[in-house]
């Protein structure tokens, strides 16, 4: 049986409205002026400490990370659920998934209970027996050992593994692996993802329906 690992910003969820008004209210306290969404969209995926960074960095602000990032978390918290919605057709994928006894697993560099927030709010913490944050003991994605640890705990090798996201933090991590990747081009991540760091052998997927016809392609043994 294959394991789905899915990422979660941008690949289950679209939260990027929610993260784009966080981190532009932490800008305006320090005077600075707003960032748009898509540009906010390339500084996600590697965890909050990054995206602050990075957004700081581009607004020319000169303040401590250390400073900058409990304020971002603190108003990220306050907005968590104001626009974040899972994308169209994730439901029925999880639950088509569910049907075929698929087992799922969560892989994100968001911490855990914020994560968990957000699917709870869904109902779709359920279909995730195996989760794992970027705040837990393994170092975060793209090192490949928080996806080993889930592969491990669902006794899966790495042929055996499919990981779904849509940035190129997801591949390098699939790469590092050793294990399938899905690309999810619907997801705000594809934005900013190097033609030239992809091997050819990537599914590409444009919505969320298009991932269970994977599952035939990997029964057999075909490429993406």
């Amino acid at each position: 049986m294959i394991l789905i690992v899915f990422d979660l910003d941008g690949t289950l969820i679209d939260s990027r409205r929610d993260l784009t008004d966080s981190a532009n209210e932490m800008l305006a306290d320090y005077g600075a002026p707003p960032i748009g969404e898509e540009a906010i969209g390339r500084m996600i995926g590697s965890g909050a400490g990054e995206l602050v960074r990075r957004a700081l960095a581009a607004s020319g602000v000169n303040v401590a990370l250390e400073e900058a990032l409990p304020r971002f978390r603190e108003m990220y918290d306050r907005r968590l659920l104001e626009n974040t919605r899972p994308y169209d057709g994730i439901p029925e994928l999880l639950e088509a998934l569910r049907e075929r006894k698929v087992p799922l697993a969560l892989l994100t560099n968001k911490p855990l209970q914020p994560s968990l927030r957000i699917l709870d709010a869904f109902h779709l913490t359920e279909y995730f027996p195996f989760r794992l944050g970027g705040d837990g003991p393994w170092p975060r994605k793209p090192a490949p050992e928080g996806i080993r640890h889930l592969m491990a705990s669902a006794r899966a090798g790495a042929t055996e593994t499919l990981l779904v996201g849509d940035s190129i933090i997801d591949v390098r991590t699939a790469q590092n692996a050793g294990v399938r990747m899905c690309l999810a081009r619907y997801g705000f991540g594809f934005l900013d993802v190097p033609a030239a760091e992809l091997t050819g052998d990537e599914w590409m997927v444009d919505a969320p329906s298009d991932i269970a016809a994977i599952m035939n392609s990997l029964s057999t043994g075909s490429g993406g």
